[in-house]
């Protein structure tokens, strides 16, 4: 029986790599059904956000006197807040924490003996989570907006600070997950969030602290992204510059001490 040809191509297979958007592409959607596959990841940035949204709006337990906005009332001050809530549990605490288990399985040193480069493993991490945030976004927008939310503002200004505050949040879970312990990790990562829930101006107004801590809140990336929300969706402003530039210092020092610092094994 003879082996030859029949014919252009036929028998010549060529094997090697994806071309590199590809593999990022495919790695991305990988990460992103990981993630909406896992209920207790669900249920950190869609359950807890949504139910956050509608009990804080509904029921008075947070004085929130002197902060509401126009027709919408409460939910105008807790809309922005909910949304920097929704960007800090997807880009850093479930960042961090599924990233520290998949360093600990040894998931990650093996992905990185893969023809994707490790960097465009991390962009896939990355795309994953802004897919994510966009699922976030719509959701709460629609819960908020059927609670009576009136937003204004540029959108223009809304995207700059929702991708600053994923860029500055992503620095910061990989750098914990990269250092620490997944154990470590897990804990750290859940103190933070309801740390950063109750202290950093998403649901409790950062004008209830006294004036020194208000000072020292004011600087954290959390306040500078649910503020500078607030600024742009409840009161109509322009572009909140100094609230963009705290963020884009938190993203700058995260995302490089993440790239100097990061253990793959």
């Amino acid at each position: 029986m003879s082996t030859e040809n029949t014919g252009p191509g036929t028998y010549a297979p060529a094997p090697g790599a994806a071309p590199l958007p590809r593999m990022i592409a495919a790695q991305a959607a990988l990460e992103t059904r990981l993630l909406l596959r896992h209920g207790e990841q669900l249920l950190l940035t869609i359950v807890i956000p949504t139910l956050l949204l509608v009990l804080f709006s509904a029921v008075d337990i947070v004085d929130l006197a002197g902060e509401e906005g126009g027709g919408g009332g409460r939910v105008d001050f807790l809309a922005p807040g909910v949304l920097a809530l929704a960007v800090l549990s997807t880009a850093f605490t479930g960042q961090a924490i599924s990233t520290g288990f998949e360093r600990r399985y040894g998931v990650l040193k093996r992905l990185a003996a893969s023809p994707l480069p490790r960097w465009a493993l991390m962009a896939a991490k990355t795309c994953a989570v802004l897919v994510t945030e966009v699922l976030q976004v719509v959701l709460l927008t629609s819960v908020a907006l059927a609670l009576g939310w009136s937003p204004h503002g540029s959108p223009l200004a809304v995207a700059l600070l929702l991708v600053a505050g994923t860029a500055a949040f992503s620095g910061l879970g990989l750098l914990m997950a990269g250092t620490l312990r997944a154990e470590a990790t897990l804990a750290a990562a859940n103190l933070v969030f309801v740390l950063l829930l109750v202290g950093g101006g998403v649901v409790v107004p950062l004008e209830k602290f006294p004036e020194p801590v208000r000072a020292v809140l004011e600087l954290l990336p959390i306040s500078a992204l649910s503020e500078g929300l607030r600024e742009v969706l409840r009161d109509g402003a322009g572009m909140p510059w100094a609230n963009l530039a705290v963020l884009g210092v938190w993203a700058v020092a995260g995302l490089a001490a993440a790239a100097r610092f990061f253990r793959w094994e």
